[in-house]
């Protein structure tokens, strides 16, 4: 018998919007596993001081509940954790998370055409469907540093804040220079006594256009919901106008390089200093980065950015390659997120046997719209590859993809063929011509290393076009790019069998 009809994995931003949709769709019958103890993903994961969106929050947001009083431009992370657990208490959606689950296997049967999830405890849930929608931001990445071990001091994440370790007047090294870096070295330079941060590759920092909404921009919003809409429109065609210098005109790309270089001149006056935070490839080319502090943060006595390879980790520093020894007492990782390949941790076995991550190792994670792979039935992916942006709001590409699968699923019911597998030639043909559109684009160009591309430079992790193209099509995909296939459907579900 199984358990459920649906099982979702993930109650962040994408996984709470599918159990909307699947509720507005009338469908009741899904359990969605959450492995916090808390709803909202990555915005429940990551607190680190000034964890915020990059993403203005009129467009970082539902399009079926849109929240008209947003405190400011950019919301930060304890209103974004708050704005989900509003929207899912109001539609009701917390009855169906199950927290502390956490899926370690995903397996097919053929026989039955039904998936078995198991979790670390060895407990095990039989659905037919299954929408994985961990986020492709949720594992943290600890490089592998030797004697990272043998550190005495205090050692974590910043996606793993340790809000018990004090840090004032500490000596703390911060690796990386990346997003969440940017976001939390400025708000705990005050506190430390020293602070080295370690940069291998300068990032492109362009201004952070943050403002706070006045009481009355807030009261026109809630009284003028049409006002608030509109806003959201405008801020998504501003954002959305980027996109022809990422992929199609990298050149474009020059005045915000222009903008970067002006930036870090008005506030790094050393010239020595200015060089270590001079970027050396394309705008665009890594994830694009906004702060007003992060360069006067660097610029204190206190700061400096060390450039030297890190040799080891000792017991109380870091050893350079040059042989110098930074010593610290707390050592922070701002070292991003695995993104290359969907749903770490999961080992996913389809049909005949076959296993998806040993298959992306080969060649690199592909599926048709980030959403179904070939191979794995009833298996759709939410932010799955080549899904993720550089210019725009991750919500509205999920939520297309969420519009698609409900289409494609009640198109096949109605069939009487609710076993749905994408053909292996339009996923190849598919990906195909997402690389060749990738090949001319700011992301492999650019002359960067990036977290968007695999070992081999093969970019999994980016989509090359306009988000309104992808919607178009991710919504309405054609019933012929896949095998429908009949089940039993007779077999009751848990939930069906108590009505």
């Amino acid at each position: 018998m199984l358990d459920t009809e649906y099982l979702i994995i993930g109650a962040g931003f994408s996984g709470l919007a599918m159990a909307y949709r699947l509720q507005e769709a009338g469908q009741r019958d899904f359990i969605i596993y959450e492995q916090a103890d808390e709803l909202g993903g990555t915005w429940a994961a990551n607190t680190y001081p000034g964890c915020a969106c990059d993403v203005p929050a009129h467009v970082y947001s539902f399009s079926f509940e849109q929240k008209p009083d947003w405190s400011k431009l950019f919301a930060n992370q304890p209103e974004l954790l708050a704005y989900i657990k509003d929207v899912a208490a109001k539609h009701g959606l917390e009855k169906y998370i199950q927290y502390n689950k956490t899926v370690s296997s995903l397996t097919y049967d053929e026989a039955s055409q039904i998936w078995s999830a198991q979790t670390d405890k060895g407990e095990v849930l039989k659905a037919r469907y299954v929408i994985a929608a961990a986020g492709p931001l949720a594992t943290p990445v600890m490089p592998e540093i030797e004697g990272i071990e043998d550190f005495i001091g205090d050692l974590f994440h910043s996606a793993h804040w340790r809000h018990d370790v004090e840090l004032t007047g500490k000596k703390v090294a911060v690796l990386g220079t990346g997003a969440s870096a940017v976001q939390f070295v400025p708000e705990i330079v005050d506190q430390v006594g020293e602070l080295k941060v370690f940069q291998r590759t300068a990032p492109w920092v362009l201004p952070r256009m943050e403002r706070e909404f006045t009481n009355g921009e807030l009261n026109t919003f809630r009284n003028r919901p049409a006002l608030s809409r509109l806003v959201r429109r405008w801020l998504y065609w501003r954002s959305e106008m980027r996109a022809i210098g990422f992929f199609r005109h990298p050149n474009l790309l020059r005045i915000f390089e222009w903008m970067g270089r002006r930036h870090l001149k008005a506030q790094i006056n050393n010239e020595e200093l200015r060089e270590k935070l001079t970027p050396n490839f394309r705008f665009g080319c890594k994830r694009l980065l906004m702060s007003n502090q992060w360069y006067p943060a660097l610029s204190r006595d206190k700061s400096e950015v060390v450039t030297a390879p890190i040799k080891r980790i000792v017991t109380e520093g870091i050893e350079l390659e040059d042989g110098r020894l930074i010593k610290a007492d707390v050592i922070i990782m701002g070292t991003g997120f695995q993104a290359t390949e969907p749903m770490p941790g999961i080992n996913v076995t389809g049909r005949e046997g076959r296993d998806l991550h040993s298959e992306w190792r080969e060649k690199g994670a592909e599926a048709y719209f980030g959403s179904s792979v070939a191979g794995y039935p009833n298996l759709f992916m939410l932010l799955g590859p080549n899904t993720g942006l550089g210019h725009n709001s991750v919500v509205y590409m999920a939520e297309a993809q969420i519009e698609g699968i409900i289409r494609l699923l009640e198109t096949a019911k109605k069939q009487g063929t609710p076993t749905v597998e994408v053909t292996e030639d339009a996923q190849s043909d598919f990906n195909a011509d997402v690389q060749e559109r990738l090949s001319k684009s700011v992301w492999q160009t650019g002359g960067c290393d990036s977290w968007y591309k695999t070992a081999d430079g093969k970019n999994t992790t980016i989509w090359p076009g306009y988000t309104f193209d992808f919607r178009k099509r991710a919504t309405d995909l054609p019933v012929s790019a896949f095998h429908l296939t009949t089940a039993d459907i007779s077999v009751e579900t848990s939930a069906q069998a108590a009505e």
